[in-house]
């Protein structure tokens, strides 16, 4: 969808998995041997898989100002299955939050959020406005309103059928 450059970080991780379902062709990566081996993700492991994503699109939906696109378990509700621990270098003594157990995408997903919060780039994680997209992007622009994954496609679509409003 997007010509963005990934998120930074973490992030990347979230980008890619929330970016696994293309809501306008129904074609999802996860349905894949390849897309759940980029996940590390076992057969057994689908369901939760595409529910983490789906809450996690409701929450980046809600960072552009946008309500869920549906019914979903809330994130948070999700995260506390995944706990953290500080993880202390012994060579230079900084500390990160890590999961407790770095396996599971609901773990890495946990570690990659907290490290997104502390670094204060987790709000700019966001969703497309445009309800036959919500492809997940990082809003690099200088004021943090970016609303559309492409400027050129959605940005474009949702232009055009506000000026094709006007004139009716």
């Amino acid at each position: 969808m997007s010509e963005r450059s990934p998120a930074p970080g973490g992030l990347a991780l979230v980008e890619s998995l929330v970016n696994t379902l293309d809501i306008e062709s129904g074609a999802d990566t996860l349905d894949t041997a390849d897309g759940r081996a980029r996940l590390g993700l076992t057969d057994d492991e689908l369901p939760a898989a595409r529910e983490l994503r789906e809450s996690l699109r409701a929450a980046l939906l809600a960072h552009a100002g946008h309500a869920p696109h549906r019914a979903v378990t809330p994130l948070g509700e999700l995260l506390t299955a995944a706990p953290l621990l500080v993880a202390v270098d012994p060579g230079d003594g900084s500390a990160r939050l890590a999961p407790a157990d770095p396996g599971p995408l609901l773990s890495r997903v946990s570690a990659a959020v907290a490290e997104a919060l502390v670094a204060g780039t987790w709000n700019r994680l966001k969703a497309c406005e445009a309800v036959t997209c919500h492809w997940a992007y990082y809003d690099r622009s200088p004021a943090g309103r970016g609303r559309w994954c492409s400027m050129q496609v959605c940005g474009a679509r949702a232009k055009m059928r506000r000026y094709r409003a006007k004139d009716e």
